[in-house]
């Protein structure tokens, strides 16, 4: 076994952490206790053992015992973070290539004028996630799209076989004319439907739910975006080694126009967010497992009792300007899974598998402004319409995949709200664009879940074709003239739709 002992010191020198927050006066680890815990659990009553150094030099301690207290103050690693990137410009290219060009068949679909409608992408892993419970009928990875308001499904695709491929999200083209989705390069090629593999990109006619294209960019598709109403922000697991971790790709050409490898971030990346501003990605230390699964295999060890503690995960930001990282933010938690980011772009939220918490980091500061305790292996997060409340869904993710609950919390103060029960291994979530809904992807059920914001009752179940898994949402909106706009997707609202300004959508 490998051994990191030696990796566990937070080492000084070399880059500080950006100067706001080597310099900022955020409160102690022990003045955080005595302002946040009653007050009644601290106080000590007369003849109560003291805890003063003196009494508590009796106690051996190991030399293992002082490296651990070395290093366990958060406030410590903040203080003395050193940069991971490289400086300047760390942007690579990657020429994509066509494979195969395919017929995009009759519609599926005709799409009303003034409706909307939403696609997800299905995978053949229900099995997986509900241990047996709920059996896909699907052979292969499936397009499908249903009506936003009935919540009733349309229609949907089942790919060839050839193709199936292991499905981790949605992501369609802003003028809603084209769904993408991962895909195996071949059926020889049995090793492509693993995380740890290379695989191509599907590009899908949105109403014919078929394939048009089949390419090759480098990487395995993990999750996608749409960037400032032109791009696609698309992150991978594995990729090639001339390939890229996390990229800008434009649908007009299906061209690559920029990205970033995860060497010179100083770690691998996991998934990546924007504010149409900034690019943030999850940021894992490197040498738990192959580079696609280091973060994942570290923190399902944690939880698993084979390791008691984690070197540092982070968030890095990029500016695409100039293809620099301008700022990272360490996080006191392990193995984050999503980037929320409030609509003023001045806080992120980090749900944290491995330690099943979430953070809340001021952008400007750096400072942890607080961090609570989730329900169990928490994935993704959303707000509501008038983001003072976060759902954040307990997935069980890196802790054996048995989550079935959204817990609520206070934006402001993290002080939590409510736990709801939900379906199994819920990843995405979502703040519908009426702004009234929250919608929830459980992969173990092969489900939607939708929740009311104000009542947080559960409203609908929508059952997904052949029980596939579903994971990311898009919404699409047909305007009175019938053209298309994605108005939601999992990086946030689009086309002038936006319930944390007021401008929800009425259906």
């Amino acid at each position: 076994m490998k051994k990191w002992k030696s990796l566990l010191i937070v080492p000084v020198g070399l880059f500080a952490f950006y100067e706001i927050a080597s310099t900022q006066t955020s409160p102690t680890r022990e003045e955080r206790l005595s302002t946040e815990v009653n007050s009644s659990l601290l106080r000590q009553g007369a003849g109560v053992v003291p805890n003063t150094s003196e009494f508590l030099e009796q106690f051996p301690t190991t030399e293992r015992d002082q490296l651990v207290g070395s290093i366990e103050s958060f406030d410590d690693l903040l203080e003395n973070w050193q940069r991971r990137a490289k400086t300047g410009s760390v942007m690579h290219n990657y020429e994509v290539q066509e494979i195969a060009v395919f017929e995009p068949g009759e519609p599926k679909f005709e799409p009303q004028p003034g409706k909307t409608y939403f696609y997800e992408n299905l995978g053949t892993t229900t099995n997986f996630y509900s241990a047996g419970r709920r059996t896909v009928g699907a052979e292969s990875s499936q397009v499908s799209v249903g009506d936003a308001e009935t919540k009733e499904m349309i229609a949907a695709y089942e790919l060839s076989p050839e193709l199936r491929s292991s499905v981790h999200t949605t992501v369609v083209s802003p003028d809603g004319k084209f769904v993408y989705i991962v895909g195996a390069f071949s059926s020889d090629d049995a090793n492509s439907a693993g995380l740890n593999a290379v695989a191509s990109l599907i590009k899908i006619d949105a109403l014919t739910l078929q394939p048009v294209k089949q390419m090759t960019v480098g990487g395995r598709m993990h999750h996608g975006q749409i960037f400032q109403d032109r791009y696609l922000l698309i992150d991978t697991f594995a990729r090639e080694e001339a390939g890229l971790d996390v990229f800008l790709f434009d649908p007009e050409t299906d061209e690559i126009i920029g990205g970033v490898r995860g060497e010179d971030l100083g770690g691998n990346t996991y998934t990546s967010f924007t504010d149409n501003e900034y690019i943030y990605i999850l940021m894992e230390p490197v040498g738990y497992g192959p580079m696609a699964l280091s973060g994942f295999i570290g923190a399902v060890n944690l939880s698993r009792g084979v390791l008691t503690t984690l070197r540092p995960y982070w968030v890095a930001q990029i500016d695409p300007n100039t293809w620099e990282v301008v700022n990272e933010y360490p996080y006191p938690g392990y193995r984050g899974d999503w980037i929320l980011i409030d609509n003023a772009s001045e806080n992120i939220y980090v749900p944290a598998a491995g330690s099943s918490s979430l953070t809340k980091i001021n952008l400007e500061t750096g400072a942890i402004e607080w961090h609570r305790a989730t329900g169990i292996g928490p994935y993704g997060a959303t707000f509501n319409a008038d983001q003072s409340e976060i759902w954040v869904a307990d997935k069980g993710e890196a802790n054996e995949f048995f989550g079935r609950t959204v817990t609520v919390f206070d934006t402001d103060d993290g002080r939590h709200l409510e736990t709801l029960f939900s379906g199994y291994v819920v990843d995405h979530i979502l703040l519908a664009p009426n702004g009234k809904e929250i919608w929830a992807t459980a992969n173990g059920d092969g489900q939607i879940f939708v929740f009311d914001t104000q009542t947080r009752q559960q409203t609908h179940v929508i059952d997904m074709p052949k029980w596939g898994d579903p994971h990311g949402l898009v919404w699409v909106h047909y305007n009175e003239d019938g053209v298309a706009r994605v108005v939601r997707d999992q990086g946030g609202f689009h086309g002038g739709v936006n319930p944390f300004t007021g401008r929800s959508m009425d259906y």
